[in-house]
């Protein structure tokens, strides 16, 4: 965990000195940017008989702070990120957290097709899929491949180091798990603000805890359409594939989830305003039958620029 946070805050360093000494020439531009966001968000869940509901009903806020220096192929990028959590009703894990993230990167353009982005990044107090309570340093490199302006690749590759802050791990202690992402972009550009998105990824987190491993394949899709200049709706669907190899079913064998997610979302950008609202309707089958649930979710979240 120290060995990754050291590199990512080596990147970060970079982005503050390397700028720094160019910052003379004329072709250099520093662009400090920030915006404050709250939400809502509805939710209910319940198994095939309807015997077991839950709710998750909550709000939060957030605010983020950072600054770009860039010419017209290098980009230097730092930013501090917050939310605050305030979860209400019978809603399952804490009722409330706060998860800071940091963020520093560097992206350079090559020739008129290509752009490569080094990032490193630091959570605090992260809710990830194995556990309610994650710190994680990751370090990725992202790959882009643009010839026309109709058709853009994106590749990244994801370092993830995490440590949990629970004593199930080996002797008592804090568990920990490490592992790699990787997610594979492709947008096909109709017109201004009009996309066609389709998203792969396939993760693994490994640890010694067994209730902390597992594997994720997912796909998605998605279909962006502007209504006017300002309004966008969104409709998609994405399928998440997860085994917990350490995680074991009644029948003694290891959890294996799916989740098949149709949402739509409605995108209001009125100037330095952002106003969006999300439904979503998420069905989870398992070879565990208490992981057999379907239900929505419902937010609203609105935000300002700067």
């Amino acid at each position: 965990m120290l060995r990754l946070a050291a590199v990512a805050f080596a990147m970060l360093g970079a982005g503050l000195s390397v700028p720094s000494a160019a910052q003379d020439d004329d072709g250099w531009e520093l662009d400090p940017f920030a915006r404050v966001e709250a939400g809502v968000v509805t939710s209910e869940s319940s198994d095939r008989e309807d015997e077991l509901i839950i709710v998750g009903d909550g709000g939060y806020l957030r605010g983020q702070v950072g600054v770009e220096l860039k010419d017209e192929r290098t980009t230097f990028r730092l930013e501090a990120d917050r939310i605050q959590v305030e979860r209400f009703g019978n809603a399952t894990g804490r009722e409330r957290y706060d998860r800071d993230r940091f963020t520093a990167s560097v992206e350079q353009e090559f020739g008129e097709d290509w752009a490569v982005r080094l990032q490193g990044r630091v959570y605090d107090d992260l809710v990830t899929v194995e556990s309610p309570d994650t710190d994680e340093v990751q370090v990725s490199v992202r790959i882009e491949y643009q010839p026309v302006l109709e058709h853009r690749v994106r590749a990244t590759v994801t370092w993830r180091d995490r440590e949990y802050a629970d004593t199930a791990g080996p002797g008592g202690t804090a568990s920990e798990g490490e592992g790699l992402r990787v997610d594979v972009e492709y947008r096909h550009r109709i017109g201004r603000y009009h996309y066609v998105n389709v998203d792969l990824r396939a993760e693994e987190i490994d640890s010694d805890n067994p209730d902390r491993a597992y594997t994720r394949e997912s796909a998605s899709l998605s279909y962006t359409h502007p209504i006017t200049d300002d309004l966008r709706v969104r409709p998609a669907i994405e399928v998440r594939h997860t085994e917990f190899e350490g995680r074991m079913t009644p029948g003694g064998t290891p959890r294996d989830d799916t989740q098949f997610v149709p949402e739509v979302e409605f995108l209001w950008w009125p100037g330095d305003w952002r106003i969006e609202a999300e439904a979503k309707y998420i069905v989870s089958t398992s070879n565990d039958p208490l992981r057999e649930r379907e239900g929505y979710r419902l937010s609203l979240s609105i935000g300002y620029v700067f």
